[in-house]
């Protein structure tokens, strides 16, 4: 019979087919088993520490005790010439804690904290915590509007600054006093001895170092700090982090990557960020370790610091290895005793030179936020990934990628109405599943409830369910492992900083009298992240671009200051009177394709000069440096 032949070619068909799919599964589990088996492990050692603390109620400060207590004389912080021992930093948060104590502060009470890195730094918050007192961890960058909505956002009673920031919490005074506000401020004095009567140095040493003994009445699940990320409605919105969260970020860190103790670990990135505030500090802290730390990042001083230190792990961000290896060859960078670096950023074709020259034996890629839960890491060195979802026991950690339309930024579904999960090599948006009560699984949110909604959606796992939203489009391979693509919606990543394009469009409507404009992130050769570029509405020549930069650093933190601004005669908008900017972003500064006016900003000069071929050339080489 003529079918007979076509009846036998499909049953070959769907048996090859068959056979392929199996000898790629096991393919993949002869190439993952291992890895997932020891990932397992190391996982459930953190979640019995959690479960321990939580038992205990082991919160922050009574896990240093413990550490204070095994070895009271050991060095906690290291600081230019200073160091300061475990003993010392309970002293000094002890005296933080019965100061603030006696001024009727009262647990739940929130306080701002404006400073550089310092080993004080993380003293005070720890004191603060001691007797229930949630802390700020303020961006020091941030100034006029966006630093009063900050401190005000959380309710804080008190802002404690160093007396580099003065002028800064001077400029905003009037307008956290008005109203009837009776805000606190205590200056805390740096690089003396000779402190006036009123500094907080000098009020401090008149209080005893004693723990204070409101310190045994709260829990593990209770509210520790506040720190900022970017606003999707303009301004920073304040994460809620744990006591939970802060042992849950750091010892996964620790754990996943196998850290032995005793390591002496190096941090130039800021501690209001969670990177250091959080996943390093946390190995002192928490863990005993001790920490290094320099006021500001220096790519010429980084390994000379690291051999004055002994450090054996350090800190990175992408645009730090970046600067790192635009660095001269020096000795220092082979001297050192560093053997792993942690962080986010390293870019996969950077990688390779980058462990070779400076001769790392482990990368400690991670990706993660503050507030989320959907967080992994790179912990068997493979080169480029952030990390890794088993493909064998995927339930045990629940994250995937989801697909999402690419203009709207929307979740794509099937007819059951379940997010449609992306394939090996299919670019999608990151997400966690939401547990309640699990401080590895659940979503704290923010300040805000409404900025809280916007970060959860329903219908992903299965039916019911809730689901964290990273913001960030990854892409995973046949073995799991992920990888940084992209951002989403209205955030982009530049100088190792998230920033809002809505507080940027803000502060561009306010400085032209309301002029339309819109704010998206494009990518410059051979730097990371992305750089901000603004298309203006050019309404009877508004735009004066003489004073536009002088203008826009009075609104803004360095690093949102758009680089790119491109003047357009319209802007085009959504049925529901959104400005687009899908297509802007993807023509970018391309003077081949652009046709409307360009402008660069030339940081050296300080405004915006136009954009000719010469300039354009530079930056697409990689050769001009913004």
């Amino acid at each position: 019979m003529p079918s007979s032949n076509n009846d036998n070619e499909e049953e070959t068909c769907f048996f090859c087919a068959c056979c392929t799919v199996i000898i790629s599964f096991f393919r993949m589990v002869f190439n993952t088993l291992s890895r997932d088996l020891r990932a397992l492990y190391r996982y459930l050692r953190c979640r019995k520490l959690l479960n321990k603390c939580k038992r205990k109620k082991l919160t922050v400060p009574r896990l240093f005790q413990l550490q204070v207590q095994k070895h009271p004389q050991k060095p906690c912080f290291l600081y230019e010439d200073q160091v300061w021992t475990f003993q010392e930093v309970e002293d000094f948060s002890n005296r933080v804690a019965n100061f603030f104590a006696e001024q009727g502060f009262k647990p739940g009470d929130e306080i701002a904290l404006f400073m550089e890195n310092k080993p004080e730094y993380v003293a005070f918050w720890l004191g603060l915590s001691k007797i229930g007192i949630v802390t700020a961890l303020i961006n020091t960058n941030l100034r006029m509007k966006t630093l009063v909505h900050s401190i005000t956002i959380v309710k804080s009673k008190a802002i404690i600054f160093g007396r580099a920031l003065e002028d800064a919490i001077e400029a905003i005074q009037a307008s956290l006093d008005q109203n009837g506000n009776k805000m606190k401020y205590y200056c805390y004095e740096e690089g003396t001895e000779d402190f006036s009567p009123s500094s907080l140095n000098s009020l401090l040493q008149q209080c005893l170092p004693h723990p204070p003994a409101a310190m045994n009445q709260f829990s593990f699940n209770d509210c520790l700090l506040y720190i900022y990320t970017s606003g999707t409605t303009g301004l920073p919105k304040a994460a809620i982090i744990k006591h939970n969260r802060y042992v849950w970020l750091g010892t996964a860190i620790r754990f996943m990557l196998n850290m032995p103790d005793d390591e002496i670990y190096y941090t130039s990135l800021p501690l209001y960020h969670s990177a250091a505030g959080i996943t390093f500090a946390c190995q002192a802290v928490v863990h005993g370790d001790t920490l290094a730390l320099r006021k500001k990042f220096s790519a010429s001083k980084f390994w000379e610091d690291c051999i004055k230190f002994n450090a054996t792990v350090t800190q990175y961000i992408g645009e730090t290895c970046r600067y790192l290896m635009a660095q001269p060859v020096r000795p220092e960078e082979k001297q050192h005793k560093v053997s792993t670096v942690i962080g986010n950023g390293l870019r996969p074709a950077l990688w390779p030179t980058f462990v070779e020259r400076f001769q790392i034996k482990k990368v400690g890629e991670f990706y993660g936020s503050s507030e989320g839960n959907a967080n992994i890491i790179n912990s068997d060195n493979t080169t480029g990934a952030v990390g890794f979802i088993s493909q064998i026991i995927p339930t045990v950690y629940p994250v995937t990628l989801i697909r999402i339309d690419e203009t709207t930024g929307e979740p794509i579904r099937n007819t059951k109405g379940l997010c449609v999960k992306c394939k090996p090599g299919e670019p999608g948006e990151f997400v966690g599943k939401i547990i309640s009560n699990d401080p590895i699984r659940n979503f704290d949110g923010y300040v805000n409830d409404q900025a809280t909604n916007k970060k959860v959606i329903n219908n992903v796992f299965s039916i019911g369910d809730l689901a964290f939203l990273s913001g960030d489009i990854m892409v995973m391979d046949e073995n799991g492992y992920i990888y940084f693509k992209d951002r989403t919606g209205d955030t982009f990543r530049w100088k190792g900083e998230n920033v809002s394009t809505m507080e940027v469009e803000s502060a561009i409507s306010q400085v032209l009298n309301l002029t339309d404009c819109v704010v998206y992130g494009v990518e410059i050769p051979g730097a990371e992240g992305r750089a901000g570029m603004a298309a203006i509405i050019n309404i009877e020549h508004k735009v004066s671009f003489d004073t536009l930069a002088q203008n826009l650093r009075k609104l803004l933190p360095t690093y949102s200051m758009p680089i790119f601004i491109r003047i357009v005669d319209k802007l085009e908008k959504t049925g529901t009177f959104k400005l687009k900017k899908f297509n802007l972003q993807k023509e970018g500064y391309n003077l081949d394709v652009v046709k409307d006016p360009l402008y660069y900003l030339d940081v050296k000069l300080g405004k915006y000069l136009p954009l000719d071929k010469t300039t354009y050339d530079e930056i697409s080489s990689g050769k001009s440096r913004l």
